[in-house]
């Protein structure tokens, strides 16, 4: 059995730390080019800009159309062709961008997260869509980033749901870790966990539930404090080592199956991912006390728990076949469960886990 495990160069998490954000990119090269948003651009454009020329580099802007597609792909690295660096700024698609970017045109990577929202900013994958927005592809480029730079009081300032839902993705990171540890599934990088993986996963998830709800207060109120510092790392950090090195399995193949359905266009990544992980709980046959347990922690903390949580208020069984088989393409890592999964299968454990999420809710009023 090989085991594989692959992480970012380096990490530098802090209050404050974009001001000096040219202090830790390498200085090997000069020309740096920053893909952001518009909006993005004009919160932290200025202190990126300056603290990359400080270190000697010319920096050449380019705004991100805001989807992660082939085509906006293309037309970045275009311009980037040259560049010695490239410098991915915003949310998880403004990310995968720059890191598809970086493979086409060979330069460094720095990503630089704006929300603690999903775990792109260490991970070497990009997930991209199509144009109507629905799941096209996972992009594996075999390397992660070379920086990641988290301004914790950037993230704070953020929209609270962007930090809860990326707390539903750390915490899916230990559930799918662990089940393909059990199952010997590989990971991302087709090799098997280590034991480094499978504990900085189940650390995440611990983080989450230990710092969770007073990490969220501080974040309603723009502040940061040890639990916003202690989730932020384990959304950003921790989860992006955990899922890749440790593996994937159902939580995340059933968000690809929910992203068919235009009614869910509207939740996050991490919101579409809170309901895998309830709907793998089922399908795995968990405690019912356990399932309460998340149903119950997600409630505190504002996560969706319910298909209706997520646009999905009345589905259809065209719905849920649609989103059933979507989940079980044969790509999927939903088939990293250690048994067979089918589309039957996951529409059964889709519908009980919304039915029992919807009892909690009613028990809890």
């Amino acid at each position: 059995m090989i085991r594989t495990f692959n992480a970012p160069s380096a990490y530098v998490q802090g209050c404050g730390v974009l001001d000096s954000i040219g202090s830790y990119v390498d200085a090997d090269g000069t020309s740096a080019v920053v893909l952001a948003d518009e909006t993005v651009f004009d919160l932290v454009g200025e202190s990126l800009s300056t603290g990359l020329e400080a270190s000697g580099f010319t920096v050449d802007r380019i705004e991100f159309g805001g989807a992660c597609t082939h085509a906006e792909v293309a037309r970045i690295a275009e311009r980037a062709a040259d560049a010695d660096v490239v410098v991915g700024v915003g949310g998880g698609r403004a990310l995968d961008t720059a890191k598809a970017v970086r493979a086409e045109a060979g330069s460094r990577l720095v990503t630089v997260p704006t929300i603690a929202s999903t775990d792109a900013p260490t991970s070497s994958i990009s997930v991209l869509y199509t144009e109507a927005d629905e799941f096209d592809e996972f992009q594996f480029h075999g390397a992660n980033p070379d920086l990641v730079v988290v301004d914790t009081a950037v993230v704070a300032g953020a929209p609270t749901r962007h930090f809860r839902s990326g707390m539903a993705d750390a915490m899916a990171t230990w559930f799918e870790a662990d089940t393909a540890v059990r199952a010997h599934a590989t990971n991302v990088f087709e090799g098997h966990s280590t034991r480094t993986a499978h504990a900085i996963a189940r650390t995440c998830y611990e983080t989450v539930r230990e710092h969770g709800r007073s990490a969220v207060a501080a974040v309603e109120r723009d502040a940061v404090t040890e639990s916003v510092e202690a989730v932020v790392e384990a959304n950003t950090l921790m989860s992006g080592i955990g899922f890749e090195s440790g593996g994937l399995a159902a939580a995340h193949s059933v968000h690809d199956g929910l992203t068919q359905v235009a009614e869910t266009h509207g939740a996050t990544h991490g919101e579409k991912v809170n309901l895998g992980t309830l709907t793998q709980f089922v399908l795995e046959g968990r405690e019912t006390d356990e399932l309460v347990d998340l149903i119950d922690f997600s409630l505190d903390v504002g996560l969706p728990v319910t298909l209706a949580d997520v646009g999905l208020d009345d589905p259809t069984e065209a719905h849920l076949r649609t989103v059933a088989e979507a989940t079980c393409e044969p790509y999927e890592t939903i088939h990293n469960e250690p048994f067979e999964v089918t589309p039957r299968a996951v529409r059964d454990a889709l519908v009980t886990a919304d039915e029992l999420a919807r009892e909690r809710v009613a028990e809890r009023r």
